[in-house]
């Protein structure tokens, strides 16, 4: 059995944002010269997520209403976390995204659905940060 291990650094621009990495991953995955196995895709940061969906821009806007009804980023008081940072939204928004998605390596590609894409969710962006993907398999 092999192990490929890379890190995948982001630094976005605005405070939220839906990043589409399947193309990133794939690439790793070439790179890992796995053919049978199992990829795993975690944010390495608590205020960001890996998950995955499909890559309309209209549901990406349907997630970001969604998650703003359910963890509102102002006012920054209503939050107990909120004193040094103003980033507790954020991290609720990274709980109910998930930290990460494992997906099966099938012939040395990833085993996705139809419609099924790799995201990275940023929720208190505007520094670096990292997404580790592990690659096991033969």
């Amino acid at each position: 059995m092999k192990s490929y291990r890379k890190e995948l650094w982001f630094e976005i621009k605005k405070r939220r944002q839906f990043v589409n990495i399947t193309r990133e991953v794939e690439e790793c995955l070439l790179e890992s010269g796995i053919k049978e196995g199992f990829v795993l895709c975690n944010a390495m940061h608590i205020t960001a997520s890996v998950f995955i969906n499909d890559d309309e821009s209209g549901l990406h806007a349907d997630f970001e209403k969604w998650l703003e009804k359910l963890a509102p980023e102002k006012p920054y008081n209503q939050y107990l976390h909120n004193g040094y940072e103003d980033n507790a939204d954020a991290h609720l928004k990274r709980q109910i995204m998930g930290r990460e998605v494992v997906v099966a390596v099938t012939k040395g590609r990833l085993d996705l659905g139809p419609w099924e894409q790799i995201f990275y969710g940023e929720f208190d962006g505007m520094r670096r940060k990292r997404v580790l993907v592990k690659i096991i398999g033969d």
